[in-house]
Formats: structure tokens, C-alpha cells, sequence
């Protein structure tokens, strides 16, 4: 059976070693299943590191969330003019993200329905197109101040390209900080002001203001150049389950799309398409060694591979849906010993038990 390998002491160290980076309290991204490594345990984790604060994007994490979390708040990353939606923020006392005076008025109407107060953070669009108020719409973030039932205890932004562009970052954090000195004289206090998120912590300056959102940087897969020395964690293994050997110019796969050119052991290992092996998640920067790199990619076939007792083998036949072939002829591989794959905690299917060692 498939299982998603998480090293539990090399996240204990990168967490440290994130913390220690960020120098503020830090919020603990949890979307997309804990980053692929698993929603419950890796907010647990984070936890006992002493992170006080989760984030998510989907209203659907919420009750997940509320089962092992005690006084900690919920971030939920999505301004929404869905009543249904905002209902399920304020009745489980999660802090709403407020994008604009629309979703603002469904948050106060949901509220005093509830008869709460539902905590809120403003969101500033500065370049990502998104959520958020723009800096030309100060005016109506400032009304959403006065509205029954909100309480703003922080506000934040997104930058769109600290994988690669330190400037364009350095100028939304500017316009995130002029916006925010703009509301602040109108309303006073406006509580924590977040911006940084795993690659902007990581590729640019002094960006952390009263706290720091990560998630990705924990798992030490992040487009960063940072000499941080944070461990990549993350492997998909699964027991060979049979070994065979075929002749010289057998086919192999759906469609014989690979014919052996000698007699070949072949070890059957239980990964495919549907644990995520062979998925990519599409890159976050398109610079020219990006595209450079597709070419050559394609010039020279890549092939896949599978670490099997430590030694790189090669996928022949192509990537099943739950199987996938693997040339290790010369080898004295038997069924049972452990086949492994280096693939995004993202890529991995959700059903996949995550195993912390």
C-alpha cells in the first residue's frame, strides 16, 4: 500500500529554522491538505512549535480545523459574498477576510443574525488581482470599519512575485504600508498587518511586519535562493509487489509504447497517476532557464525514475494509473523491498495516509 513519507525530525528543525528567519509569530498555512502533508497532522505539528494562528482558503477546513484546535484562531483566506460561507466563518468565531464592502455587508447581516462578533482582516489588493481593496478604494475600505457586529483585528496583502521579482515586492509592500496609514487615520487602530509569505520571507528583505504567513517553506519546497538550509521533505513509497523477467523485444505498457532491447527484470511497483506519480504542479516563475528547461527536457525523452534500496531505476512502459513498471535488470530487487519517488506533497492524492517518522 502507498504512503506519503514525511521526515518528522527535518520538519521539527525547518520549522525552527523559519522562525528563527522570520523573527515575528508566524501563521501556519495549512490550505491544499497541509501543503499535501496532511491537514490535521500538519497544523499539530505546528502546534507544538507554538503557532497560535492557521490559515485556509477553503470554508470546507473549518469544522477539520475545529477538531484539534483549542484557543487558536483560523485565518480563512477568502473574502466571500456567500452567505453560506460567511455563516459557517462567524458561527465557528474564525476570522473573516474582508476584500471588499460587499462581502463586508454579508459578514455584519450574517452576524447579527448569529448575534456574534465575527473578527476581521482587511485584505489590500496591491498587483495580484484577487481579493482585496485597491488603493484607489480606501473610501469604501474605511466604511466597512463602521459596520455592526465586525471587529478588524488585522489586515494584510499578497505579493504576486516574490518567487523572482525583490522590487516589485519592496513596491507592494510600500503601497500595502501607504494604504494602510491612510485607514489608520481614519479609524485608529487596525491591528496585526501581515504581508510576508514563504517565498517573500525567503527571497526578500525585510518584509515581516507583525507576523509572517507560511506554509510552503515548511515543507522545503519553495523557488527560493535563500541559503536557509531547510530540508526538502516529502517521498511517495510503496512495496514491490512482483518481479518478472521478459525477453528481448517484448512490449511494455498500454500501447507498447516501450519494447525491451534485451531480456529485462522488471519489478511491479503499486504507484501510478492516481497517487499522484507522474502529475506535476505547474511552476511559479517563467523566466528563461524555465523555458530553457522544458526544451531540453523534451530533447532528451527525461525519463522517469524510482529509488528502490537506494539505487535509481528507471520507469519503462510509461505510468499507470496504479501501477508502474521498473527496469532493474542486474539487480537482486525481490517483492517487499521499498520502492520510493520524489514528487510534490500537492501531487499526492488526498486519500494517501500521510506517515510522520
Amino acid at each position: 500500500m502507498s504512503r506519503y513519507v514525511i521526515d518528522r525530525a527535518k520538519l521539527d528543525e525547518n520549522i525552527e529554522l523559519i522562525k528563527n528567519k522570520a523573527g515575528v509569530p508566524l501563521i501556519g498555512v495549512v490550505k491544499g491538505n497541509g501543503y499535501g502533508f496532511g491537514i490535521k497532522e500538519f497544523t499539530l505539528v505546528l502546534k507544538e512549535h507554538g503557532i497560535k494562528t492557521f490559515a485556509v482558503t477553503e470554508v470546507s477546513d473549518i469544522p477539520v480545523l475545529k477538531e484539534i484546535l483549542d484557543s487558536e484562531d483560523i485565518l480563512v483566506m477568502r473574502s466571500t459574498c456567500i452567505e453560506d460561507e460567511a455563516k459557517t466563518i462567524a458561527e465557528n468565531g474564525c476570522i473573516a477576510t474582508i476584500g471588499s464592502l460587499n462581502a463586508a455587508e454579508v459578514m455584519s447581516k450574517v452576524s447579527q443574525e448569529l448575534g456574534v462578533t465575527t473578527k476581521c482582516h482587511l485584505k489590500i489588493d496591491t498587483g495580484m488581482a484577487r481579493y482585496g481593496f485597491m488603493p484607489g478604494e480606501v473610501e469604501d475600505a474605511i466604511k466597512c470599519y463602521s459596520l455592526p457586529n465586525l471587529e478588524f483585528t488585522g489586515a494584510y496583502t499578497h505579493f504576486s512575485s516574490a518567487f523572482r521579482n525583490r522590487e516589485l515586492t519592496k513596491a507592494q509592500l510600500v503601497m500595502f504600508k501607504d494604504t494602510m496609514e491612510q485607514i489608520k487615520k481614519a479609524v485608529g487602530e487596525v491591528g496585526t498587518l501581515h504581508c510576508a509569505n514563504s517565498p517573500a520571507l525567503l527571497n526578500v528583505d525585510d518584509v515581516c511586519l507583525d507576523s509572517a504567513r507560511i506554509g510552503s517553506a515548511f515543507t522545503g519546497r519553495v523557488i527560493t535562493k535563500s541559503k536557509l538550509a531547510l530540508n526538502r521533505l516529502g517521498t511517495l513509497e510503496a512495496e514491490v509487489v512482483d518481479v518478472k523477467t521478459v525477453p528481448a523485444g517484448y512490449s511494455v505498457g498500454y500501447n507498447g509504447t516501450y519494447t525491451t532491447k534485451r531480456e529485462t527484470k522488471i519489478a511491479i511497483v503499486p504507484i501510478g497517476h492516481y497517487d499522484g506519480f507522474g502529475l506535476t504542479k505547474e511552476k511559479e516563475q517563467y523566466d528563461i532557464r524555465y523555458i530553457l528547461g522544458i526544451v531540453k527536457r523534451f530533447l532528451n525523452k527525461k525519463r522517469m525514475y524510482v529509488r528502490i534500496n537506494g539505487e535509481l531505476h528507471f520507469v519503462i512502459g510509461g505510468i499507470g494509473l496504479s501501477h508502474t513498471a521498473v527496469d532493474i535488470t542486474g539487480t537482486d530487487i525481490k517483492p517487499g523491498d521499498t520502492a520510493s519517488v520524489d514528487i510534490s506533497p500537492l501531487m499526492v492524492n488526498p486519500r494517501i495516509e500521510r506517515i510522520y517518522k
